[in-house]
């Protein structure tokens, strides 16, 4: 079981303050982080996995009590968000292999063909990912996600640019990745989502 533990953390853009010392902690479900445009929803995300480094504060990421390192958290965090793209030059299914043979490993076609009928995408598979529309580009992105099981979840505005048959496949992947244990944070300034989340931290921004 991983857990997260947040003491005192704040971020800066020169003389503009995003956060400021933020507490909490996250060790089970669905954590929203709610607050409208702007607030820094997305930029709390970048620095609990480690692409953004804040002004202060601490953050510990811990397996069965044990600290884990950026990188072993870095490996273990499946991510989407408005400003993540896959190679636009490949398709669906190139996409999503390149991904899990990223740590050198063989790619299991049995978990690519799963995760492709899925996120409902099958028809889509061999078409570049470039040539794709923004929701079917938002399949792909949480087909990318989950694809290598992560025990941790972040998903930034998961809803953008989705029809309603598309935000009920969030809501099925929000809810069956909890299930399993995978740690979810969800960023969003849409009720719908936020209504997904066990608990909620509200960003004023």
């Amino acid at each position: 079981m991983i857990s997260l533990q947040i003491n005192d953390l704040t971020k800066k853009y020169n003389c503009h303050t995003i956060f400021e010392a933020l507490s909490f902690e996250h060790n089970k479900g669905i954590l929203g982080i709610a607050g409208a445009n702007g607030s820094g929803k997305s930029t709390l995300l970048k620095c609990l996995a480690y692409l953004l480094r804040p002004n202060s504060g601490s953050i510990t990421w811990q397996q069965h009590g044990s600290d884990l390192s950026q990188d072993e958290v870095k490996a273990q965090i499946g991510y989407v968000a408005p400003y993540i793209n896959l190679y636009a030059e490949l398709s669906i299914s190139e996409n999503l292999r390149f991904l899990m043979e990223a740590r050198g490993e063989k790619a299991d076609l049995q978990t690519l063909e799963n995760t492709i009928t899925r996120l409902q995408i099958s028809r889509l598979a061999d078409k570049l990912y470039g040539n794709l529309s923004t929701g079917q580009q938002q399949r792909a992105k949480l087909a990318a996600a989950i694809i290598r099981k992560p025990q941790i979840l972040m998903l930034d505005e998961p809803g953008s640019n989705l029809d309603e048959e598309g935000h009920e496949l969030v809501a099925h992947i929000v809810n069956s990745e909890a299930e399993k244990g995978t740690l979810v944070f969800l960023a969003s300034n849409d009720p719908a989502e936020i209504a997904l989340c066990d608990t909620v931290l509200e960003i004023s921004g």
